[in-house]
C-alpha cells in the first residue's frame, strides 16, 4: 500500500503561523498591565482575534463546548440585564464578560493549532509578570519619585489595578520558574532562581491573602504532582533538594523583608484569618449568606454590579456572583465549565506528552483559583481566561494525539 504524498510546503502559510505567534506572544506580554480600562491588552487582542478570526480561526470538536458553555454563560449575563432599572455601566460590563471568553476559546484554539505556542505564551506571560513584580515591588519601598502609582493602601500592585489580581497574575508564571528549576539544566537555574524569587516578593508585597493561599498551594501542587510523574529515585531526589533549596531562599527573603516595620506591621494585620470587613455586620460572609437567598429568587439574576449598590461592596465570591450577575443559567454554565475543565483535566495530567508541564501548570493554576473564587470574584481576571484556553488547548491536542486519523 503506497503511502499519501505529503502535503505541498507553503511558504506564505508558514510565515503567516510565525507572524501570528509573535502577535500571540505580545498580547499575553500585554495581559500584565492593566492599569486602566480599557487596557491595552482588550485593544490588541479584540483586534487580532478579529483579524484571525477573518483569516480563519478553526473551532474543533474539542474546543467547541468552551465555547458554547461560555457564550452560553454570557447569555446569562445579557438576561440579567433585562431586569435591571437603570442600565449605567451594566452592557460594558457585559461585553467586556464577553470578550474574555472569547479570549480563551482564541487561546483554545490556537494552542490546538500549534502546540510551539505554549513556549511562547509562558515566555511571554513570565517577562511581563516580572516586569509588573518589579514596578509593584520599587513602588512599594517608594525607589523613585511617583513610585506610589505602583501601590494601592500601601500593598503592592504593580500595573494593575487592584493587588488582588497583581498577586494571583504572578502565580502561574512563578510554576513556570519553578518546574524549569526542577527538571531542567542547572546551568540555567541561577536566572530562574532569580525571577522566581521576585515574583515571590511581588505575591507577598501584594499583601492579599488570596494570593498568598494560592501561591502557597500551587506550588506545592506542582511539587507533589512532579513528584509522582517522576519514576527515578536520583530525579525525585533531585526535585525534593532543590524545593527544600528555593523554600529555604524564601524563607530567607521572608525574613529580610519583615525587617522593615512597615511590612511587618501590614504583615501582621493581613495574617489574621478573618478581618473585621469578613465577619462584621454585612461583612465579607454575611453578604454571601444574605445574597444566596436573595439569588434563589432572582432566576435571571439582578445586574451587573447592581449587588455593590444594595451592599457595602461586591459579591467577593465568584459563585454568588455567577448568580447575581448571570443568573441561573450563568451559574449553571460556570458550574459545568469548571467541573468539566478540572474533571478532563485531572485525567490527563500524568501524562507523557510534550504538553504535559503546561497542562500541568494549567491545571493546577486553575483549580487553585476556583478556591479562591470563594472569597473573591474572578470573572473578569484575563489571566483567568487564558489559564482556561490553556487547559482546554492542551485537552485538544489530547483528542488528537489519540485518535489521529480522526476528523473533527
Amino acid at each position: 500500500m503506497r503511502n499519501a504524498p505529503a502535503p505541498p510546503f507553503r511558504p506564505h502559510l508558514a510565515a503567516l503561523g510565525v507572524i501570528g505567534s509573535m502577535l500571540v506572544t505580545f498580547g499575553v506580554f500585554l495581559s500584565g498591565f492593566v492599569i486602566s480600562e480599557p487596557a491595552p491588552y482588550e485593544l490588541f487582542m479584540a483586534g487580532l482575534i478579529g483579524l484571525w478570526a477573518i483569516v480563519g480561526l478553526r473551532i474543533s470538536r474539542a474546543v467547541a463546548p468552551l465555547l458554547v458553555l461560555l457564550v452560553l454563560f454570557n447569555v446569562g449575563g445579557m438576561l440579567s440585564l433585562t431586569v435591571m432599572a437603570d442600565l449605567a455601566d451594566g452592557p460594558m460590563y457585559i461585553a467586556v464578560s464577553l470578550f474574555l471568553a472569547l479570549s480563551s476559546v482564541f487561546f483554545a484554539a490556537i494552542v490546538e493549532a500549534r502546540p510551539a505556542r505554549l513556549e511562547l505564551i509562558f515566555r511571554a506571560w513570565v517577562a511581563g509578570a516580572l516586569i509588573t513584580a518589579l514596578l509593584g515591588i520599587l513602588g512599594y519601598f517608594h525607589a523613585f519619585p511617583g513610585a506610589e502609582v505602583f501601590t494601592l493602601y500601601d500593598r503592592a500592585k504593580g500595573a494593575f489595578q487592584d493587588p488582588n489580581v497583581f498577586g494571583p497574575f504572578l502565580v502561574a508564571p512563578s510554576l513556570y520558574l519553578l518546574h524549569g528549576l526542577l527538571s531542567g539544566r542547572i546551568l540555567g537555574a541561577p536566572l530562574k532562581a532569580a525571577g522566581f524569587l521576585v515574583l515571590a516578593l511581588g505575591v507577598f508585597l501584594s499583601f492579599s491573602r488570596a494570593a498568598w493561599a494560592l501561591y502557597l498551594f500551587c506550588v506545592v501542587a506542582l511539587v507533589f504532582v512532579m513528584l509522582l510523574k517522576e519514576r527515578t529515585g536520583a530525579f525525585r531526589l533531585k526535585i525534593l533538594i532543590l524545593s527544600l533549596s528555593a523554600l529555604g531562599l524564601m524563607v530567607v527573603a521572608l525574613a529580610v523583608a519583615l525587617q522593615f516595620d512597615k511590612v511587618a506591621d501590614l504583615f501582621s494585620s493581613r495574617t489574621q484569618l478573618v478581618q473585621e470587613y469578613d465577619g462584621g455586620h454585612l461583612g465579607r460572609f454575611d453578604r454571601h449568606r444574605i445574597g444566596f437567598l436573595m439569588a434563589m429568587e432572582k432566576p435571571l439574576g439582578i445586574g451587573p454590579m447592581v449587588f455593590s449598590s444594595m451592599f457595602p461592596e461586591d459579591e467577593h465570591n465568584i459563585w454568588l456572583k455567577s448568580l447575581t450577575t448571570y443568573g441561573w443559567l450563568g451559574f449553571a454554565c460556570y458550574l459545568t465549565l469548571i467541573a468539566w475543565t478540572l474533571g478532563a483535566g485531572f485525567r490527563l495530567l500524568l501524562r507523557n506528552r510534550p504538553w504535559q508541564p503546561f497542562l500541568m501548570i494549567g491545571f493546577i493554576t486553575v483549580l487553585g483559583h476556583t478556591a479562591i473564587g470563594f472569597v473573591i470574584d474572578t470573572d473578569h481576571w484575563r489571566h483567568f481566561y487564558l489559564l482556561l484556553g490553556i487547559v482546554w488547548g492542551c485537552m485538544a491536542l489530547e483528542r488528537r494525539h489519540g485518535r489521529p486519523h480522526a476528523a473533527d
